[in-house]
């Protein structure tokens, strides 16, 4: 039986080949996600394109909040992991829009609900994808960044 979470903890982390993660999370979810584009971004995360250096990706047993290369001091939490884990494996683009939407602004549900007008709980059903995310949320997303001068 798997458990509800409240916010993203792993059970679980497997390093692929091509800077991939597997990535088993206690609610019984399990996503591959790529991370060949953040390692290309920031000088430090580099270090990780060594293959033998990101094989050792692991998780503190018990915990499972972050992703780690404990001999590097490297680490990814895993709400960003979540976030980049719906967005690489949605294939639907008001979904994507959304998710990206959130992580690039750091939003947690409860602010991403506040700026949209809307609860939490629909939030978490977009962000799960146990609700498709309608064109016009996508859309408020992208106008929010405007009117913010978010990433743009």
């Amino acid at each position: 039986m798997s458990k509800t979470m409240k916010r993203p903890r792993l059970l679980a982390v497997e390093a692929l080949d091509d800077y991939k993660l597997r990535l088993h999370f206690i609610n019984g979810s399990i996503f591959t996600v790529s991370m060949a584009d953040e390692l290309e971004k920031t000088a430090r995360l580099r270090l990780l394109k060594d293959p033998n250096q990101f094989k050792k990706a692991s998780i503190i047993e018990g915990e499972g909040w972050t992703v780690e290369w404990q001999d590097l001091d490297i680490q990814f939490c895993a709400d960003i992991l979540w976030l980049d884990a719906q967005a690489q494996n949605t294939t639907d683009e008001n979904t994507k829009i959304f998710v990206m939407w959130r992580a690039r602004n750091g939003l947690s549900l409860t602010e991403a609900a506040k700026e949209l007008g809307m609860t939490p709980r629909t939030m978490s059903a977009y962000g799960t994808g146990q609700r498709p995310v309608p064109r016009y949320i996508a859309l408020a997303c992208k106008g929010w960044e405007k009117e913010n001068n978010a990433f743009m």
